[in-house]
């Protein structure tokens, strides 16, 4: 499969998905910019679109001392739910065939953020779900969240 916009290259040397099936396994995704080789921080560094669905989400409000807090942990939220949705679509499935997700957390309290950013991909009931606390493992200083997915795709 091709890897789209590039978003989201495994940081090793790993596939970013296998099919198996019926089933698309999804790697652990991280919101790294390929460009910059470097974990997303801020809404400057989302689409347009991004922005402004985050600020009718209550995000990307402008003021400094608001955004400086949020807008790591809510930047990568949107950008690694994103990435998951286009390797969904390369695989010819939306967020609807996502059936599990398995989010990793730097600090668990970084989950408000990214359950509200998960409601812009799933604004119904989202898929099963298990929420881990890995504050030590994860690839690089910067990177708050990672999700792996379940894709199931009948053939």
């Amino acid at each position: 499969m091709s890897n789209g916009t590039g978003m989201g290259q495994p940081m090793a040397n790993y596939a970013p998905a296998r099919r198996a099936g019926d089933f698309v396994f999804v790697s652990g995704v991280v919101a790294v910019d390929p460009l910059r080789q470097a974990v997303v921080q801020g809404y400057e560094e989302l689409p347009a679109q991004a922005v402004q669905a985050l600020r009718d989400l209550g995000y990307a409000t402008g003021q400094m001392t608001v955004d400086i807090y949020e807008a790591p942990a809510v930047a990568q939220s949107w950008l690694v739910l994103e990435r998951i949705r286009q390797i969904a679509a390369e695989y010819g499935g939306g967020m609807a065939d996502v059936v599990k997700l398995v989010q990793y957390f730097r600090d668990l309290r970084h989950y408000p953020f990214y359950n509200r950013v998960r409601s812009l991909f799933y604004p119904g009931e989202p898929p099963a779900s298990t929420v881990v606390e890995v504050s030590r493992f994860m690839p690089g200083d910067g990177a708050l969240i990672e999700v792996e997915a379940t894709i199931y795709l009948p053939r």
